[in-house]
């Protein structure tokens, strides 16, 4: 009998957890997508991922309420009240930064993954083209990962398909997989809510935008950088 693979995406919705499941649905026998719910700013999010889940025909799609989160981490993303900064905080980090956040979202997919029996838990996190979260580094992932396979006994692969490609390499993967324009037209990157391109001026929307014209500019080259790396190994679902 053949082994049926199985593959938890992390899922918020955004350009870079749709790429990631669109990847996924190619790779995978079966794949199920997990969204929290943390009282986040943008909520519309939530339903933008029911959406595309229903759409892309995801076995499963759970969303857990980790509103706990939101009553422990203040930032700009918990809170209405702090406005999204394009500057850094004093600390060196941007104020969109939710501490503690992927450590909880990969332990929570982690279990749900040890539950129906997946051996990977994929996520969207990228070092090479990124916000300045530290939650999004390749060490932490590591790091976390084998702090989850000792906790459960159990062999577990936090796979980051997007760690090394920066936003331009993003978009042509989502074009290899001839679902650019979903990701472009449905899916939520914008901190203020807005679908599509979002509103513009958000640190998000702009890393993303630059990321999609660089590709459109230099399309060739741009596919040829992500082949390379590709056949390098850097962006497969492990």
């Amino acid at each position: 009998m053949t082994h049926k693979t199985k593959a938890v995406v992390v899922f918020s919705g955004g350009q870079d957890s749709t790429t990631c499941l669109v990847q996924a649905i190619k790779q995978f026998d079966e794949v199920h997508a997990i969204t929290f719910d943390y009282g986040q700013r943008h909520s519309e999010e939530i339903d933008v991922a029911q959406r595309l889940t229903k759409q892309l025909g995801i076995a499963a799609h759970k969303v857990l309420d980790v509103g706990m989160l939101n009553e422990l981490a203040v930032s700009a993303l918990t809170r209405d009240s702090i406005p999204v900064d394009n500057e850094l905080m004093d600390n060196g980090l941007p104020n969109t930064f939710v501490p503690g956040r992927n450590i909880l979202f990969l332990t929570l997919a982690g279990i749900y993954a040890y539950q129906i029996g997946a051996e990977t838990v994929i996520t969207g996190v990228c070092e090479t083209d990124y916000s300045g979260y530290p939650d999004c580094r390749n060490s932490f992932v590591q790091s976390l990962q084998q702090a989850l396979e000792l906790g459960m006994d159990r062999p577990l692969t936090l796979s980051t398909p997007l760690m090394w490609l920066d936003k331009a390499e993003t978009w042509a993967l989502a074009d290899q997989y001839h679902a650019l324009e979903l990701v472009r037209d449905q899916t939520l990157t914008c901190y203020n809510g807005q679908l599509g391109s979002g509103c513009g001026t958000c640190p998000a929307c702009i890393l993303r935008a630059n990321g999609l014209q660089q590709y459109l500019d230099n399309r060739d080259q741009v596919q040829a950088q992500l082949q390379q790396k590709q056949a390098n190994g850097e962006c497969q679902l492990d």
